[in-house]
């Protein structure tokens, strides 16, 4: 479609909100939920996605974020910053689903403690603990299925969460790893309950179902002054014990890192209420860490390479770890293939052209699109071709219609 359109495509998606009065990240949706008893208010924010009346609609991966309330914003900044702006592609466009709090300390916990085991909890906030099974039961029948019935998700699932909410990831991926596809546990609560979930860990082998999935664990420096790692585990004042108990989870996770995507990263300048967005931004590029589709110099200015052919391979890589097939977006084949035309190297440009072809062949556009290149190169006839494939797909363009009469009136 129309050159200038689809060559700053990237530039005018950083831009999208600026035409309305209005920053809008997100929508708020609710679930009524007959496991938890309640209607569960849900933040919601799915990507702005290409022009619908021109591309093929897209899919997107789903990071569910406990904590939702505290961290949306966050979370829709680094996922816009890591796969937006400017052609960035070090990780997915996703949807994001925040679940806000109505009672954290029962849904964030998955067991309940003594009284007297812990100085800083009263008898009154114990009771209300322990319905993290429950809250994982509510995520698993009925808050997945009903996203994946109103939104454009595709298979691929992260699960988020900090602090009681790091620990419920933990909990959770060491209960149902088939659940998530991917883990962020953010400075976890290990030492909850006296190290309850800890000490089940312990006894635990890693198999067959923790393989291809990816945990990512970040600590923070629970003392308050910044220390390295060695000097905070020979410390066995009760101040570190928080942190000290990540650190035994971290031995532990060591130990079988073969068996699945682990990385963990020690933060001595931040604590644990400043940790959050360092650790996502880490998590995301470690998980994602082979997404982005690298272009060199020599593809750029060398007339032979195959661009086509490279970035072809690149997505049946991720197919691999995605697990189901993945390939670029209509959008953005169609945005590349018109730089390279507007650089007049046109083989590489029909080769882009042509692959669009191949994923979307149900698509006007890509017809509309090669026809532009071959009415550019004077192939008459190959354009006239295409441009009427595009308006037997799409009868309404008029634009289409357009390019079509001035060429067979030449």
């Amino acid at each position: 479609m129309r050159n200038l359109l689809l060559f700053f495509l990237v530039l005018i998606q950083v831009n999208l909100f600026a035409q309305n009065k209005d920053i809008v990240i997100g929508q708020i949706d609710s679930i009524q939920s007959e496991i938890l008893g309640e209607s569960r208010k849900l933040w919601i924010h799915v990507p702005q996605g290409a022009d619908k009346e021109i591309f093929t609609p897209e899919r997107y991966p789903v990071v569910f974020l406990l904590d939702g309330d505290a961290f949306f914003s966050s979370m829709q900044g680094l996922i816009q910053q890591l796969s937006f702006v400017n052609g960035n592609t070090l990780c997915p466009k996703m949807i994001i689903v925040g679940i806000p709090n109505t009672n954290r300390w029962r849904d964030l916990s998955p067991s309940r403690p003594s009284l007297g085991d812990d100085p800083f909890m009263n008898a009154e906030m114990i009771a209300q603990t322990g319905g993290g099974e429950n809250f994982i039961a509510f995520i698993e029948k009925e808050l997945i299925p009903y996203i994946d019935s109103k939104y454009p998700t595709e298979p691929y699932k992260m699960l988020v969460g900090h602090s009681l909410g790091g620990l419920m990831a933990v909990h959770t991926f060491f209960h149902k790893p088939e659940l998530f596809n991917a883990y962020v546990a953010i400075d976890p609560s290990m030492s909850w309950n006296k190290k309850k979930l800890l000490l089940e860990i312990k006894k635990k082998k890693l198999g067959k179902k923790y393989e291809n999935r990816s945990l990512y664990l970040g600590i923070a420096n629970s003392d308050t002054e910044e220390k390295d790692s060695l000097t905070i585990r020979n410390d066995q004042t009760p101040w570190t014990e928080h942190t000290r108990s990540i650190f035994e989870f971290h031995d532990i996770m060591k130990s079988q890192r073969d068996k699945l995507n682990y990385r963990a990263k020690f933060y001595p300048a931040d604590d644990h209420q400043s940790i959050p967005f360092n650790a996502q931004y880490d998590a995301f590029r470690y998980i994602f860490r082979s997404h982005k589709f690298k272009l060199t110099a020599v593809d750029y200015m060398f007339p032979n390479s195959n661009i086509a052919e490279k970035l072809e391979t690149h997505y049946q890589e991720l197919s691999s770890f995605f697990g189901y097939e993945k390939k670029p977006g209509e959008d953005y084949l169609n945005s590349m293939a018109y730089q390279f035309m507007n650089m007049k190297q046109y083989p590489k440009a029909e080769q882009l052209f042509l692959l669009n072809i191949k994923f979307y062949p149900k698509s006007f556009n890509v017809y509309d699109s090669i026809g532009d290149l071959y009415e550019l190169k004077g192939e008459r006839e190959k354009a006239i071709e295409n441009y009427k494939k595009a308006i037997k797909l799409n009868p309404k363009s008029a634009y289409t219609k357009e390019k079509l009469e001035e060429l067979e009136n030449q």
